[in-house]
């Protein structure tokens, strides 16, 4: 109905112009002075006319009309036709006075002719890009420059693209979307032009082409390429574009679903809209299937006393029953251990099979990178994804691969985590000390920062810091691997593990006495004094990681012999001048150390009561 709507104006507008056009004709036939230029004038509106009615009969017959540039050329061909007819009715017979007053130059029609000219080229050129027969939309793509468009060329190309896509022949279609999504990666200003110029709903409707993987994957570069902005995200989200890709996601050849799901990670990166209407339609549950696949299998062959058979079919059979309360869909997703979808199941299973390895790990790492960025931030998200055993998943993968798909399932869990840290609905539901699932990412974390890798080490670190309050007074291997990255060479990691070190201390943690006292038998002291010594950030996060162990477990030796009240009174006159909200802090640590030390530097008591 909106699109009837739409073609009406159009045929509106057009018959306006037809009209205005008619009575040029007329004018001419009344013409009394200048009658040659006013038959130049007349020849040219009558090409106007004819174009003009060719477009109006298009208009009428199209089922997929791309108005935009019909509407951009007649809007100026408008212009040019009244300008004709208020000229052309000034050389009709008048009073002498009239004439004076009404000068007429043959300048004025030169002017006029060459708008004529250009308006001809424009109409010819609109008719080319919707020739059925001639090239053009059904026919090939036209790439003529048009005189409206000869100081931005890039605006006739696409109009030119954006047509072919909404009336070509397929090959036309998808030759079309692969130069939208080249124009669009080239600069912002491309894939702003191609956004308001109406490309996205045509792309959308390509990418439901299922009958062809070669144009869902143009159609997904094109709307990946122009979706690195929220502004563009949200037009794409707009245009009811998430339930078409989650979709293509779920059902779609191993090739599509690694250019689909990075459009998911795209999109839900710079948009919380489309981050949101990603869960909403259940994106999270095919992602996680996706990441499954053979993920579990090599378990059961080699028999390295991993999940059991029967724990898989205990975790199959959780995840059918979540399916179908959780669902919005009829159509259920494959199961997290099956091998094909749900409609071309055996299809998808046997090219999932016979697919080359590399191209099933770029799909992993696109799902991995897609799980990151709809959980990050997010605690509803988090949840899905631990809800559907993504947890577990995650673990394995962390632990089998390296690489690009090794770090992008860190930084799942790193959200997660941190997720799970803000909400304790969460942690008490996914991190559960006797979860199979959260004890799989736990020992992952733990050995990853074991590793040399900074960039694997920091997402694991934060990622144990998140967990802090779900650790009991017994769980101190957790705590053993972050003291030992207080020496790491790298600051950035010595400053990360202070920090995680700090919530297992910090006062909001319940059991920060016991965790206090296990970093210091850990020896923990030494290489936390030395970190004070580091730069502003490594000192102010040492420095309430110091302050924590002291108000905890003041009473311990190991502080005494490090001298730690010495180099709290003197960060009290140093660090604590650049960092005026550590005043407090240090002041209680340092009263606190004066009770279980009161002789060995009488002075000291000034600091705080006794």
């Amino acid at each position: 109905m909106a699109a009837s709507i739409e073609e009406k104006k159009i045929q509106d507008e057009l018959s306006a112009i037809i009209i205005w056009a008619e009575r040029v004709r007329v004018a001419v036939d009344e013409a009394e002075s200048f009658k040659a230029d006013c038959q130049e004038v007349g020849k040219q509106v009558d090409r106007l006319l004819q174009m003009l009615r060719n477009v109006a009969r298009f208009a009428g017959s199209s089922q997929s009309l791309y108005d935009r540039p019909i509407r951009r050329v007649i809007s100026e061909v408008s212009r040019h036709i009244e300008r004709a007819l208020t000229l052309v009715r000034k050389c009709k017979r008048r009073s002498v006075l009239r004439r004076v007053v009404t000068i007429v130059t043959a300048a004025d029609f030169r002017k006029l002719l060459n708008l004529l000219e250009a308006s001809v080229g424009d109409m010819r050129w609109l008719l080319s890009i919707f020739d059925t027969e001639n090239g053009g939309a059904s026919g090939g793509i036209v790439l003529s420059l048009p005189p409206i468009a000869s100081n931005d060329p890039i605006l006739s190309w696409v109009w030119s693209y954006i047509a072919a896509i909404h009336m070509g022949q397929l090959s036309d279609r998808i030759e079309a979307a692969n130069e939208l999504a080249s124009l669009a990666k080239d600069n912002d200003r491309n894939k702003k032009i191609i956004v308001e110029e109406g490309g996205v709903p045509p792309i959308l409707r390509l990418l439901k082409e299922t009958s062809s993987w070669e144009a869902q994957i143009a159609a997904a570069a094109a709307l990946y390429n122009l979706a690195n902005e929220q502004e563009r995200v949200r037009v794409i989200v707009n245009e009811l574009g998430v339930p078409i890709i989650v979709n293509v996601l779920s059902e779609s050849l191993m090739k599509v679903q690694i250019q689909v799901a990075s459009l998911v990670a795209r999109m839900a990166e710079h948009d919380n809209v489309a981050q949101d209407d990603f869960a909403r339609e259940n994106v999270i549950r095919p992602l996680v299937t996706i990441l499954s696949f053979e993920t579990f299998v090599d378990d059961q062959r080699t028999n390295l006393g991993k999940p059991s058979i029967h724990s898989l079919v205990q975790i199959n059979k959780e995840l059918e029953k979540n399916t179908m309360v959780g669902s919005k869909s009829s159509r259920p997703y494959m199961h997290l251990y099956s091998e094909g979808s749900s409609s071309r199941s055996g299809q998808n299973r046997k090219e999932r099979e016979n697919e080359k390895p590399e191209v099933k790990i770029k799909l992993k790492i696109a799902c991995a990178e897609a799980l990151w960025m709809l959980a990050r931030g997010s605690v509803p998200n988090s949840r899905r994804i631990t809800e559907t055993k993504g947890l577990l998943c995650l673990a394995k993968l962390v632990e089998k691969e390296q690489g690009e798909l090794q770090s992008n399932c860190l930084m799942t869990i790193m959200e997660i985590t941190a997720a799970a840290e803000r909400n304790a609905d969460l942690r008490r539901a996914a991190f559960k000390t006797n979860s199979p699932a959260a004890k799989a990412v736990v020992d992952q974390l733990l050995r990853v920062i074991k590793d040399l890798d900074p960039t694997l080490q920091i997402p694991a670190i934060k990622s144990i810091g998140s967990l802090a309050r779900t650790f009991p007074a017994r769980e101190t291997r957790v705590l053993g691997p972050l003291v030992d990255q207080l020496s790491n060479k790298n600051p950035e990691v010595a400053t990360e593990a202070a920090i995680a070190l700090q919530k297992f201390s910090s006062p909001e943690n319940f059991l920060c006495m016991e965790h206090s006292k296990a970093i210091i038998e850990f020896n923990g002291v030494p290489p936390l004094m030395k970190l004070l010594r580091g730069n502003d950030g490594t000192q102010f996060h040492g420095l309430v990681l110091l302050c924590y162990l002291a108000l905890h477990a003041g009473n311990s030796e190991a502080l005494e012999q490090a001298r730690v009240l010495t180099t709290l009174e003197g960060a009290d006159r140093t660090v604590v001048s650049q960092h005026p909200e550590l005043k407090d802090l240090v002041s209680k640590a340092i009263s606190h150390l004066n009770l279980y030390h009161p002789g060995v530097h009488s002075q000291r008591l000034a600091y705080g009561p006794l």
